[in-house]
């Protein structure tokens, strides 16, 4: 009987140290304007703001995030290069911190949602 206690109690420390563990590594997608106002890390999608330029400057990259919902737009910084196909993104996704010193989103890693490539899979199913 002491055993089946003793088991218990150790798969509940297990779930929950895991569940702790986990929860700190889940980071929520937050709109422009609730990423503006966070002080923790979070991912924005949205769509490059094409009126703005972008810029590669030594290991730095910057753009201009537009939110598909309210047409908001956040300035972004990327600590290091150009991502492959930016310029064909559909969606981009930043995740970060956003700095209200400098008013940029900082982005520590971007996912880049290219349709071009899953056209030629559509017919091949």
């Amino acid at each position: 009987m002491d055993r089946k206690i003793l088991l218990g109690v150790l798969i509940a420390l297990f779930v929950g140290y895991a569940g702790f563990t986990l929860s700190d590594s889940v980071t929520p997608y937050v709109s422009i304007a609730e990423a503006q106002s966070s002080t923790s890390t979070v991912q924005v999608k949205g769509l490059l703001d094409e009126r703005s330029p972008t810029e590669q400057l030594d290991n730095e990259f910057r753009f201009v995030l537009k939110d598909e919902g309210d047409g908001r737009t956040m300035a972004v910084k990327y600590s290091g290069l150009k991502p492959d196909r930016f310029d064909e993104a559909y969606h981009i996704v930043a995740i970060g911190k956003y700095d209200g010193a400098d008013g940029a989103f900082h982005a520590d890693k971007l996912l880049i949602k290219c349709p071009s490539k899953y056209e030629n899979q559509r017919g091949s199913v």
